[in-house]
């Protein structure tokens, strides 16, 4: 069994992506392995269903294996950095699928929302366990679904988000503030259906 990619001493780690950038098979392979999970965990977050995510995670991996040589080993500390530099491919590249599908599905004008005013103390999204929230998130429109990812869960700006996707600041924040108002609706439902 090979070791967590959390857990890679930095010479092994060092030795894959030195076969990397030399193309070599085996290397990659490893990397893969070693990372899937990971790059997976932040490709379900942007997408429907798992096999678009697998796709997301595919052609993530296919630009690291391309750009391999841009990535600064020297970097603080080798793991963490690399871990950041594979999520913000997978974020990317799983933002370049939702462009190519859906990007103007389900987009709104701020004008077209009512005002929306975040609740004083804790919600029920307080107490929700992270795979229940991503579940609840994946049932998001993709238009909510990805806004809500970068601003909450990512911390992306509303100015970073528009720029990425090509929406106004405006829809970027009334994308967020419905992806949060049907998330909200949807764990009402689900926490009276628990207790009914």
């Amino acid at each position: 069994m090979s070791a967590k990619p959390d857990h890679d001493p930095a010479e092994v780690l060092l030795a894959i992506l030195a076969g990397c950038r030399r193309a070599e098979r085996a290397s990659q392979r490893q990397l893969y392995t070693r990372y899937y999970s990971y790059a997976m965990s932040v490709c379900l977050r942007y997408t429907r269903t798992r096999d678009e995510a697998m796709e997301a995670v595919n052609d993530g991996f296919m630009k690291i294996f391309r750009d391999v040589a841009r990535f600064d080993v020297t970097k603080h500390e080798l793991s963490g950095s690399f871990r950041g530099w594979l999520k913000r491919i997978m974020i990317h590249t799983a933002i370049d699928h939702y462009r190519a599908t859906e990007k103007h599905q389900h987009q709104q004008d701020l004008a077209d929302v009512a005002n929306y005013h975040p609740e004083e103390g804790a919600t029920p999204l307080d107490s929700l366990a992270y795979d229940e929230l991503i579940q609840l998130i994946q049932r998001l429109t993709p238009g909510y679904r990805t806004v809500f990812n970068l601003y909450v869960i990512d911390g992306f700006t509303h100015e970073e988000i528009a720029q990425q996707l090509g929406i106004s600041v405006g829809a970027s924040k009334s994308n967020l503030s419905k992806a949060r108002a049907h998330l909200k609706a949807m764990l009402l439902k689900t926490t009276h259906h628990v207790y009914a």
